[in-house]
């Protein structure tokens, strides 16, 4: 159960918050909880939204591999709020669900290219506590990707270590629709909904 209750759309008075919203219903097709709860201060929630577009929407590397990047980052801390939810924006953004699926995988699954693997493979250290990257897993990035694309990369795990902090701290309720494609997609690699009730 969540420790603060999101607020209701209703209850959100900031225009461009309400923008913000806006944005997330047409993408998701729902409003993440997460980010109604942050809206208790506008301030933090628009400059997430702020940050979150820079990251996950901008620049060169694939939308996909963002998306993936963030699911292994939210696998390898555990956040099942998160992992729905990136398991729902991977689809939406064109990986398949086999590949979704294989991302407990991604080391040994035919489904990922090398750049792929390089990416998830610092997504997967690079979330852990302690921090366990080396400089052959940079090695390897710099092979298939440019100064900008890592920094990109290096973004994308470090917003959901902010992410993944806030779902798991707050209980964060998990919303039916992300719910419903993390059960289609990976419950079989043993996804459920855990605290997100």
């Amino acid at each position: 159960m969540a420790h603060l209750e999101p607020l209701s759309r209703d209850e959100i008075k900031d225009n461009d918050l309400q923008l913000m919203l806006d944005r997330y219903l047409d993408i998701r097709k729902f409003i993440p909880n997460s980010v109604l709860t942050m809206s208790r201060r506008p301030n933090i929630a628009k400059a997430f939204a702020a940050l979150n577009q820079a990251i996950l929407y901008e620049g060169t590397v694939p939308e996909e591999l963002k998306m993936l990047v963030s699911l292994v980052s939210s696998q390898a801390t555990g956040c099942r709020y998160c992992q729905s939810h990136m398991a729902n924006l991977s689809s939406i953004y064109q990986a398949s669900d086999e590949k979704i699926a294989a991302v407990w995988e991604f080391q040994t699954s035919d489904l990922f290219t090398d750049a792929e693997r390089a990416a998830l493979n610092l997504a997967f250290k690079g979330s852990l506590l302690p921090n366990e990257t080396s400089e052959e897993d940079f090695d390897e990035l710099k092979k298939y990707f440019d100064e900008g694309q890592i920094v990109e990369i290096i973004a994308t795990i470090a917003m959901f270590g902010y992410l993944n902090r806030w779902n798991d701290t707050m209980s964060t309720s998990l919303e039916e629709y992300p719910a419903q494609v993390a059960e289609r997609i990976i419950s079989k690699k043993g996804w459920d909904r855990g605290k997100h009730v």
